[in-house]
């Protein structure tokens, strides 16, 4: 029942979004079209369940996330295979595309449920998320990478390994400083710089991680979002400077980059030229698909990737469970795995897992019932809960670094005990 992404002229898919909002204007949002049926079961009919995504296909710096559907894709093919959720075929008409634009973040969201009438939206992955109060409004389950405010704290939207930039009460992932500092041989008396866009999730990336290296024991010498969130600078030599001299006049003995490709493979280039020796990590970087190209190999070789899931070389029977559902959703293909995939493949796994909870009466009002005591071990992202996943993050992840060509483990895939974000 899966079918292709649709591809729609810009005209025509303007005169659809009107008419949506229009037709949408006369009906409440709760309307199932069925007279008579209890709660909201939009989407929902006797044997499917019609799930989309939103993902930055596309970007102004050539970054894409468009794995994201594939993955997302690969969990829905193997659910159905295995006879659907509780009898019902998932129906995954596939991923809006919003150029990480954030109106286009929005009319997608709008799309998808005022046209397409979806019962969840699973994944949603970019660096904006301005439909989240529409979907929040309209009572839609929706799941991603709880990299954003909008998964921490709205009872409808919901992070695959939790809240990670938290409103204070929550907490902190240590997963990132506590992984650093076994690289280092410990964290007292060690040094971080911390660089960001400038954009709220930059801003917001900084402040939050610069609490938890802080706590860690590292001295935060430099945390800084300062570079442009719309543009990859042609010149670094400002930024590296600047990190140069932050540990008193020396360098630091790390350099995390809280930023996207592009922007690291011009950092981190610029910081080798000019002979800085100490560590660099980000938490994007494990692509294989990245390795194309030798300049960019070479500017990754020896980072430090922070992943929060298990990574693709981890023995876990779950891991192997995993590389055969993206093959088969491939066409039986051997693609290079990253990170995207993932990130679909668990939101739609944690989306599907509470579904099934929910049962065979299902509405968003038994679907939310089902969250608030929703638990399972062992996953590829460790332990899950909800509602906790809404406020605080699961805890777990690992390091990869890039060497001689291929990734190899830093530090094992662990849980660590989140700290309060203040």
């Amino acid at each position: 029942m899966l079918r292709p992404i649709r591809t729609l002229a810009a005209a025509a898919a303007a005169l659809a979004l009107v008419s949506a909002c229009n037709s949408a204007s006369n009906r409440s949002s709760t309307d199932t079209g069925k007279p008579g049926a209890p709660g909201n079961s939009r989407g929902v009919s006797a044997d499917s369940i019609k799930v989309g995504g939103i993902v930055s296909m596309t970007s102004a710096s050539g970054y894409s996330k468009k794995d994201t559907d594939l993955g997302a894709k690969a969990r829905y093919m193997r659910a159905n295979a295995e006879g659907g959720v509780n009898g019902r075929k998932i129906d995954y008409i596939g991923a809006e595309d919003d150029g990480q634009d954030p109106a286009k973040n929005l009319a997608a969201a709008r799309k998808l449920v005022q046209q397409d009438k979806v019962f969840a939206v699973s994944p949603m992955s970019s660096v904006t998320f301005t439909g989240s109060d529409f979907l929040e409004q309209e009572k839609v389950p929706t799941f991603g990478w709880g990299t954003l405010p909008s998964f921490c704290g709205p009872k409808y939207i919901y992070g695959f390994n939790g809240c990670l930039v938290p409103t204070p009460g929550g907490t902190i992932n240590q997963t990132w400083p506590e992984g650093i500092g076994q690289v280092l041989g410990g964290a007292r008396g060690k040094s971080v710089a911390i660089i960001a866009n400038d954009s709220d999730a930059g801003k917001f990336g900084v402040r939050t991680f610069q609490q938890g290296f802080t706590s860690a024991g590292f001295k935060v010498v430099y945390a800084k979002a300062s570079v442009p969130g719309t543009a990859v600078p042609s010149d670094w030599s400002a930024y590296v400077k600047e990190i140069l001299e932050s540990n008193d006049g020396k360098a630091p003995d790390a350099v995390v980059s809280v930023m996207q490709t592009p922007n690291n493979i011009g950092l981190f280039t610029s910081l080798k030229r000019s002979g800085y020796k100490g560590l660099l990590s980000d938490p994007t970087d494990y692509d294989p698909g990245l390795l194309a190209k030798d300049a960019t190999k070479q500017a990754l070789d020896g980072v430090h990737v922070l992943l929060q899931f298990e990574p693709f070389e981890s023995a876990n029977p779950e891991m192997d469970r995993f590389k055969a559902d993206i093959k088969a959703a491939s066409g039986g293909q051997d693609v290079p795995l990253n990170m995207h995939m993932m990130t679909g493949y668990m939101s739609a796994d944690l989306f599907l897992s509470i579904a099934r909870k929910a049962g065979k009466d299902l509405t968003v009002e038994s679907f939310q019932s089902a969250a608030q005591s929703f638990t399972d071990t062992a996953t590829l992202v460790g332990d899950r809960s909800e509602p906790k996943g809404q406020k605080d993050s699961f805890g777990c992840g690992a390091l990869v670094q890039l060497k001689n060509g291929a990734y190899e483990v830093s530090v094992p895939f662990k849980c660590y005990e989140p700290i309060p974000f203040k």
